[in-house]
């Protein structure tokens, strides 16, 4: 398990733990100002839009085309580094205390 630090919607700040191989988007479902990540994981939608702290940006896979697409279409996208979508973001032992902050509902 590693730990990531969350910003929510809201404002409210979050530890939580993220089993390693597994994405952060289950994680992040289960907080109060969460995401909703309502395709579930399949990267057909953008309801868990997260900007990643900068620092952490360059630990990251690189975004696939269909990521990129649907974040360049949300109307709060920050650019390739730090927009991702907690569905493509699988946690790995490199991210523990990795900081995030969930984008604005759209």
């Amino acid at each position: 398990m590693a730990t990531i630090y969350v910003t929510d919607r809201a404002g409210g700040d979050h530890v939580l733990e993220a089993a390693s191989g597994r994405t952060i988007m289950e994680p992040l479902r289960e907080i109060d100002n969460g995401i909703e990540a309502l395709c579930g994981g399949m990267c057909s939608c953008s309801t868990c839009h997260i900007y990643i702290d900068d620092e952490w940006c360059a630990k990251l896979k690189d975004l696939s085309d269909d990521e990129l697409d649907l974040l360049e279409d949300t109307e709060c996208f920050k650019g390739e580094g730090a927009s991702r979508l907690a569905c493509q973001v699988t946690m790995n032992d490199d991210l523990d205390g990795m900081k995030l902050t969930i984008a604005p509902e759209e």
